[in-house]
Parts: C-alpha cells; structure tokens; sequence
C-alpha cells in the first residue's frame, strides 16, 4: 500500500479540490476556520434528549468532539479532544466519539465508547426530509470578517440505543426524531487572538428553529442586530418522507417573509413562548406556536463551555466527562445563555387546520435586543 507522505492525504485521490492545494491546506488561514458536525434526537415528551457535536479547526491543528445525553434531571456529557489530522478521512473520529456517514445527506452514524464517562451509543440518523441549505452566514466588526460560512440543515428519525451508567435506552424511530447540521467556513473558536478592548457592548442575537411534524417539517432561523434589523433568515417548509429512510424527498418550499413573537421567561434569557407566522408567496399565513418542554444547556457539548470550549488547545489526547443538574440554578451565568428548547409545536394552516410536532427553538442572546426588551449582556428579561 501507498504511504501517505507530506500533506498529501487518501482525499487528495478524488477529484473534489477547489483550490490548487492538497485537500490539507484549507482555502482560508484564519484561525477560525473550521468544518462542524452538529446532531440532535429527543421524544415529543422529553423522556430521552441527546445531541453531539464535532469540529475540526484545520488552522490550529485541533480537533474536538461531545456527546451529552438528558437523563432525568441531569445532562451527563463526554468532552474529547486532540491534535487533528492531516487525513481527513480520519478526521470524524474523536477519541471515543466517532461520525460515520453511511449514505451522504441521508444516513449517519453516531458511535460512543466512553464507559469512564458512564456513556455508550450506537445511535442511526435516517433523513426524513433533503436537506436544506441556509443562506450564506456573513458579518464583519469593522474589518474583522467574524462570520463566514454555509450551514445545512436536515431533520430526520434516529433509531439503535444510549447506555448511562449500564442503563440501555432503546431509541426507535417511531418515537426519536431529531435535527442534523453542517457547517464550514470561519466563525468564532479557539484561544483568541489578542486584540484591543471593544469599545461597544458584545452583541449576538440568534433563533434557529427546525421541528418536525408527523407529515413534513419547518425550519427557521433569523440573526439581529440590537435594533433588530436582521442581518441573516430563512423560513422554509420541507416535505418529508414516512418511508424510513425517505427516498426522494422533495426540495424545500422557503417562504416570503416570516415574523415571530417571542417573550423571555421573567429573568432570564430563555423562550417562555415563542409563536411564528409563515407568510406564503400567495399572501396566506401559517402559524407555529412552541410550548417549552425542557431547557437543553448548550454547553453540554462545548458551547460557551469555560473549560471545554471548541477549538482550543488541550493536548494531544483528552477525554473527560462532565455531569450538571437541570434546571440550572443561574440561567444568566454566561455558561447557561445558551439553550435549545425542547417543545411541543402546533401548525395552523392557513385554513385553520392544525397539525402537532415538536422540535427545538435554539436561542443564544447575548447584548441588548431593543424589540425583546433586552439590554446590558447578560440581563435577564
């Protein structure tokens, strides 16, 4: 067999290079680029939520991964990271935590071995919907391009098993749905750079809302600026498949407009109620009313994480675990800002029929938000 040599990698074989780079040497040497796997599975009644999250940030030659899954009143997690390889076809595999793709933008695999963190899986994500492309992510701060990236979004069923210390949970995919995403460019990761103070408030508004209904699924997500001029959106309605896997699903229906109403639960910065209205290209109007279920604590698996956040550097080989209680006793510590809200979802059609789901309202607010009545940084509503 050929060895590899140099930054020539098993990638460089296929005709996929869009520079005239090996496939190792990303387009962009900022810091932050990175390449990103986000998943998501729950029941409609919040007995069982997981989610995991893998990245790789080529430029600071790291690569991280977590799983967490709910259990009761507790969010048990698996933190991993390491030195990143040059390969990238061994670059979905974090210590214990491993991505398989099995059938590209339709199966993947979720595989977990970390009985020191008391946590195993084996968990199948089945595509009940195509994915969906979300329009290009693109924000400066002055001449800084902070955000810089595509993110795809898909929903689907998930089915195989979750073990917590030694208790199995089979997950079927007639009662586990769940959300998938991927996302690549440069965004925010990693060590910082030093630069000089800001001379403004941080500022960063963001809903992101996939949900599954029992016949199609919605998505929608929106980025604001203080006044609330938005900077970013999509609104779209996919027609999904209830053959497992869907074959052939149809391409998504994205929307004229959406507006939401949203109001915080009193002091703090997560949805108490959250209703969306769908305005159609034949100026009618659906609407989706969320009901909160249970608050997933994004740091869970990294974000925001003090200690183990994405993209820095903690050696060549690190596995750990961590375990917090929910509800969180301080919703405004900047660790617990961000969430995803687990909720029951009602579709009215325009006609007045209404249709039940679930799915999550992902909310991060940092900074003041003037049409929600937010200010300061972290102030509660």
């Amino acid at each position: 067999m050929a060895t590899v040599t140099g930054v020539l990698t098993g990638f460089d074989d296929y005709p996929i290079h869009q520079t005239s780079q090996p496939i190792a040497h990303p387009a962009s040497s900022d810091a932050n680029h990175y390449d990103r796997y986000f998943f998501n599975g729950y029941t409609s009644t919040g007995s069982l939520y997981f989610a995991l999250g893998m990245g790789l940030y080529p430029n600071r030659s790291v690569h991280d991964a977590a799983f967490c899954v709910v259990r009761g009143g507790e969010q048990v997690s698996v933190y991993a990271s390491g030195r990143a390889p040059a390969d990238r076809m061994r670059a979905n595999v974090v210590g214990p935590i491993e991505v398989r793709i099995i059938e590209p933008l339709n199966v993947l695999q979720l595989l977990i071995d970390a009985p020191d963190q008391g946590v195993r899986a084996e968990l199948t994500f089945r595509s009940r919907t195509a994915v969906l492309e979300e329009p290009h992510f693109f924000l400066r701060a002055g001449t800084k391009v902070v955000f810089d990236y595509t993110r795809l979004t898909q929903m689907g069923r998930w089915e195989g098993w979750v073990e917590v210390d030694g208790d199995r949970i089979d997950v079927s995919p007639s009662d586990v749905f769940g959300s998938r995403d991927r996302s690549w460019g440069i965004r925010p990761c990693g060590e910082r750079v030093t630069v000089p103070p800001p001379t403004i408030l941080p500022q960063f508004y963001w809903l992101w809302a996939p949900l599954n209904f029992p016949n199609f699924a919605t998505h929608f997500d929106v980025n604001e600026y203080s006044d609330g001029k938005r900077w970013h959106e999509v609104a779209a309605w996919l027609p999904a498949s209830d053959v497992i896997p869907a074959t052939s699903p149809s391409e998504p229906e994205f929307m004229r407009h959406a507006d939401y109403d949203i109001s915080w639960k009193p002091g703090t910065r997560h949805m108490d109620r959250f209703e969306l209205t769908f305005h159609q290209w034949d100026d009618s109007a659906a609407t989706i009313t969320l009901e909160p279920i249970v608050n997933f604590q994004m740091t869970g698996i990294g974000y925001g994480h003090p200690e183990f956040n994405h993209g820095s550097w903690r050696g060549e080989s690190m596995v750990t675990g961590e375990r917090l209680s929910i509800p969180v006793s301080d919703p405004l510590d900047p660790r617990f800002i961000h969430v995803q809200t687990l909720s029951k979802a009602t579709f009215t059609h325009p006609s007045g029929e209404q249709e039940v789901g679930c799915g999550i309202l992902e909310t991060l607010a940092v900074g003041a938000h003037s049409p929600t009545n937010l200010t300061g940084t972290f102030d509660g509503a």
